[in-house]
């Protein structure tokens, strides 16, 4: 391949977000160039591999062969193990199908080298070549050989440690307290219920929760998300998963057939993802849902309406900041209001004791709530446990 590049829209970062705007983007009409660091799309795995599945029309996905398990609902698990069960409409972004990642990566950049866009795998951008200020493309490495790749529009969607988005000027610096470390081990030969996706509260995990994801009867995904802040090294991740096996007889027969482990942000959106020549999506955005840690739904939703704006911007001339608010006001519009609550729901339930967590949790277990909100959720509390709802004054 020549070098250097030239292209109408540039995408870093293969993952759901980048795979999406790529498409989009190409979809409408310009010249994409997506690149990926690694060798191969989707791998390793960095997901408990669960999603919901109502937002794939709007994006265009259509369901295949990387679905494992289609889930009835979620079970919610207070420490004491008390159980709330809720259908997968309102369980969240994590429930509905649980899926082979790496397949489902791989589909999404199926779909956007149909649409038009062009991939180059392990190649990894080095730094943001900038001309007055403004984002004109990257510096970029292949098999250890350094070009350049310039276009109007660049696009970030490198994960939530984000380098382009620093390398841009744009703030992605994140609080102890806006992380989880986690790990997750496959495993064979446990007593899963492929019928739900499981959730354990508390102390077992502070500050996040233990995940039980079935794959197939016998097969599941187990991990845990702890919250930085609240550990003293990342290696305590596997110490509270492993004694959380240990306790749970259907587990601890279990046999561990792979093991993954990362970082992921659990922060409020970034308060600016645009600037002159250059967007951030997905978990480099900080769109990653503050209270399970899932960010595959709200990245390609943004992804979308970022390949839309980057196109429009890029064949029309006009890769600024100010054009490019069109996509900061729309990806807000559609998903910023819940990830600003979660994120101060989160702030409230990692300071919640085991007994309250109890509390809540018991509280729900005998009430059918036609629609899971803030207000019908304490409202439920507060007819059985009154002194619990005071804890959320704050919050409300």
């Amino acid at each position: 391949m020549p070098k250097n590049l030239t292209t109408d829209v540039l995408v870093i970062g293969a993952g759901p977000a980048g795979s999406m705007t790529a498409k989009w983007a190409a979809k409408r009409g310009a010249k994409v160039l997506l690149l990926e660091k690694r060798q191969e799309i989707g791998s390793p795995v960095r997901c408990g591999e669960g999603m919901s599945k109502e937002w794939l029309t709007e994006v265009g996905i259509t369901p295949g062969r990387w679905i494992n398990v289609e889930v009835e609902g979620a079970r919610i698990y207070s420490p004491s193990e008390k159980v709330f069960e809720i259908n997968e409409k309102h369980a969240g972004n994590e429930v509905g199908y649980v899926v082979e990642r790496d397949g489902f990566d791989k589909q999404l950049a199926i779909d956007a080298g149909n649409a038009g866009a062009e991939l180059l795998l392990k190649t990894a951008a080095t730094g943001v070549l900038k001309e007055h200020g403004k984002v004109v493309g990257v510096t970029a490495k292949e098999f250890g050989e350094s070009f350049e790749i310039r276009a109007p529009i660049t696009i970030a969607a490198d994960g939530f440690e984000s380098q382009v988005g620093r390398w841009a000027g744009i703030p992605t610096n994140l609080a102890m307290r806006d992380m989880d470390t986690c790990l997750q081990y496959r495993m064979t030969n446990v007593d899963c219920d492929v019928r739900y996706c499981d959730f354990y509260l508390g102390k077992v995990a502070p500050g996040g929760y233990v995940w039980v994801f079935p794959k197939a009867e016998g097969l599941a995904n187990v991990g845990i998300g702890v919250q930085v802040s609240q550990v003293t090294s990342p290696a305590d991740a596997r110490t509270y998963l492993d004694r959380w096996i240990a306790k749970h007889p259907g587990y601890a027969k279990g046999r561990k057939i792979d093991v993954v482990g990362g970082g992921v942000s659990i922060s409020k959106p970034l308060p600016k993802t645009v600037d002159d020549g250059i967007m951030l999506v997905g978990d480099a955005a900080r769109m990653i849902d503050p209270l399970t840690g899932g960010g595959i739904a709200n990245g390609c939703i943004a992804g979308k309406i970022c390949g839309e704006v980057a196109a429009e911007a890029a064949l029309g001339g006009t890769p600024t900041k100010e054009f490019l608010q069109k996509y900061e006001t729309g990806w807000r519009a559609r998903l910023e209001e819940k990830l600003y609550r979660n994120w101060l729901a989160k702030e409230k339930l990692v300071s919640l004791s085991d007994a309250t967590f109890d509390k809540v949790v018991d509280a729900l277990s005998g009430v059918k709530l036609e629609k899971l909100n803030v207000h019908n959720i304490l409202k439920a509390v507060h007819e059985k446990y009154p002194e619990v709802t005071k804890e959320f004054e704050a919050f409300l």
